[in-house]
């Protein structure tokens, strides 16, 4: 028993075992190649795009040169007596710190003098340089009057394969060796400072950075669904607060014209930058990621501030880091969406067929593709990136992998049974691991055996081609009906059909199948008479035995050629029973009527004498079948006789 068992449930899960590691082991190799990075980010930007907006962040402001003031001051470079003049107005409101981000390290004459008494008169102001450079542009050397009084960041942002901004530097390192710390990081130990919120290192690693709630986990070259991705300097994965232009924002104009209220800049971080699209310093975001519509830029003044405001909100807990799983997560994660996919798969695998999804797997599939994009986006919100696409690719990959396992399989079972199965009969067998085992074993069934009445007459008069045409039309007809109620066609011989009700697979209802299917047949005979008569052939005529006992089924032959069959003395008995019908009439024996009492209609019961057995059996004609078949014949059908 126990054996049985474990072989069933074996073989039921056989494909899922092997689906499964094998589907997981290819997209992890896949996404080793990086070959599914492009669209993992792809995902990513929509995840930023379609969670909640937060508010904007009130403890910034952005000073921008706008196109309106390079057409107002006539220069496309503030000179360095209106940045001079730009930062005291700002000054006076006493603002919690300024960044400039814009490159001072050549003077813009006239005010130049002016403008170094200003650094040198303003603590809380960080001037840029450009660390690194790109293949676009080169290194850029920082104000040397801010560099002497330590007041330098870098302005580098890395950027991806595909020129989006989705990550950020937290420290660099510059060709002297020297650490620069970002703008953004270094504005915000600024504004944290004030509230004695310091850096220091992490407790679960010294080698990270903490500032107060926020522990930055240095970005690593194999990151989430990078792969293989630079990541020089300590980087991290950028959370951007808000789209673009929601900072609030005045024009340059405004600021050195003092048309501005107090409040917009006390207490504040202010940075200065452009904004204007002729001066180039527009970048490409996670929000540029629209399905239609040309991709929108944010400024690169903007990006620092969703940089600066990021590491704040995360210091004091107002938003989450975003964070990724550890590699053997990933790989977890993957097999389990490959094992709801091929479980699916092979639970509904035959409602629609053999080698197709079916409606109901279909249905499964999009809901558990609903199913990993709504857990993703929560745990998202949450600040955790779980990887979309590679589950996405494992729920199908493996529902297509089950759907071609079962549409071999399921060819090897109509090769050894010819055409004649019905979809459910190769299901259960393929449910059912003895269902490939087609060795011989006892079975209790029940036998349909159906014949022309006067065949042999018919063939004597009529040319062979004739004959031909009836039998097809005849045995295709029948051949549909058998196969509606679940029979088994063992095999047709002349005019001749033998049916099988409980082999290979086996219900409790075999008998009653057999019963109202014979009913059907019978009654199916005037449509197929009236076909005949259209092509002017013989009308026929057909009797139906039907016996239930214990025969043993399977395979017949050798390895040349073989046919699934049966054998047994209650095949010989449903064939004498059979040789007792008249045209119309349906016999079956005492076993079957046993089966079949409560529900079927007799309309006569006959005691005969059968060859080959020692004591009379009677036989019974039926008339009709009730329950859910609710099947009944002609009134004028003939009576049986001995």
């Amino acid at each position: 028993m126990w054996k049985k068992i474990i072989k069933n449930l074996a073989w039921k899960w056989r494909a899922v075992f092997f689906t499964v590691p094998s589907i997981t082991v290819l997209l992890i190799g896949i996404n080793c190649t990086g070959s599914l990075q492009i669209f993992e980010l792809a995902a990513f930007d929509q995840l930023i795009r379609l969670r909640p907006q937060k508010p904007a962040d009130q403890r910034f402001l952005i000073v921008g040169l706008t196109e309106s003031d390079i057409q107002t001051l006539g220069m496309t470079i503030l000179s360095d007596e209106l940045l001079a003049k730009l930062i005291e107005n700002l000054k006076k409101y006493q603002p919690a710190a300024i960044g400039l981000d814009i490159y001072r390290d050549l003077p813009e004459e006239p005010g130049y003098e002016k403008l170094v008494k200003v650094f040198e008169s303003t603590p809380n102001l960080i001037g840029i340089k450009k660390v690194v450079g790109n293949q676009n542009d080169s290194p850029i050397n920082p104000s040397p009057i801010l560099d002497k009084l330590n007041q330098v960041a870098a302005n580098d942002v890395p950027m991806d394969a595909d020129s989006k901004i989705r990550r950020f530097f937290l420290y660099l390192t510059d060709k002297e060796g020297k650490i620069v710390p970002s703008l953004g990081l270094k504005l915000a130990k600024i504004y944290l400072k004030k509230i004695n919120i310091l850096p220091k290192p992490a407790v679960v690693n010294s080698e990270y950075l903490q500032l107060g709630e926020a522990i930055f986990i240095p970005f690593e070259k194999n990151h989430g669904a990078y792969i293989k991705t630079n990541a020089e300097g300590y980087q991290a994965i950028l959370n951007y607060r808000n789209p673009e232009n929601t900072f609030q924002q005045l024009s340059v104009s405004d600021v050195l014209n003092n048309q501005i209220s107090p409040e917009l800049v006390r207490d504040r971080i202010i940075l200065i930058g452009s904004v204007a699209e002729s001066k180039n310093d527009l970048f490409l975001t996670p929000y540029s990621s629209k399905i239609i519509g040309i991709p929108e830029k944010m400024s690169g003044v903007e990006i620092h501030a969703n940089i600066t405001s990021m590491i704040i909100s995360s210091a004091l807990g107002e938003i989450n880091l975003i964070k990724i799983w550890p590699e053997y997560l990933e790989w977890l994660w993957i097999f389990s969406w490959s094992a709801l996919g091929t479980s699916v798969s092979w639970k509904w695998r035959y409602s629609g067929g053999f080698s197709r999804f079916s409606g109901e797997s279909i249905i499964a599939l999009f809901a558990a593709n609903a199913g990993l994009i709504c857990i993703s986006y929560y745990g998202f919100l949450w600040g955790l990136w779980i990887p979309i696409i590679p589950p996405l690719l494992a729920i199908w990959l493996s529902a297509i992998a089950i759907t071609a396992f079962v549409a071999k399989t399921a060819g090897y079972i109509r090769e050894v049974f010819s055409r004649y199965l019905t979809d459910e009969i190769v299901a259960n067998l393929l449910e059912n691991p003895d269902g490939l085992n087609l060795d011989c074993q006892r079975r209790k069934v029940t036998i349909l055996i159906s014949d022309i009445r006067g065949f042999s007459a018919i063939s004597e008069r009529s040319e062979p081609e004739m004959i031909f045409a009836m039998l097809n039309i005849y045995l295709a007809r029948m051949t549909e009906i058998i196969n509606e109620y679940g029979g088994t066609i063992d095999e047709f011989i002349g005019d001749a059909i033998l049916v099988i009700f409980g082999a290979p697979t086996q219900k409790e209802d075999d008998a009653e199948r057999a019963v109202a299917c014979a009913v059907a047949m019978q009654m199916e005979i005037y449509d197929v008479n009236a076909k005949l008569k259209e092509l002017n052939l013989p009308e026929i005529q057909m009797g139906i035995g039907i016996n239930t006992g214990e025969v043993v089924v399977g395979n017949i032959g050798g390895n040349k050629r073989s046919k699934y069959g049966v054998v047994g003395s209650n095949i010989n008995l449903a064939s004498r029973i059979e040789s007792y019908t008249l045209g119309g009439q349906i016999l079956i024996s005492e076993n079957t009527l046993e089966a079949v009492s409560s529900i079927v209609k007799i309309v006569e019961q006959k005691s005969v004498k059968i060859k080959g057995f020692a004591e009379a059996i009677t036989i019974y004609q039926v008339g009709g079948i009730a329950g859910k078949y609710n099947l009944f014949l002609p009134l004028t059908s003939e009576k049986c006789v001995a």
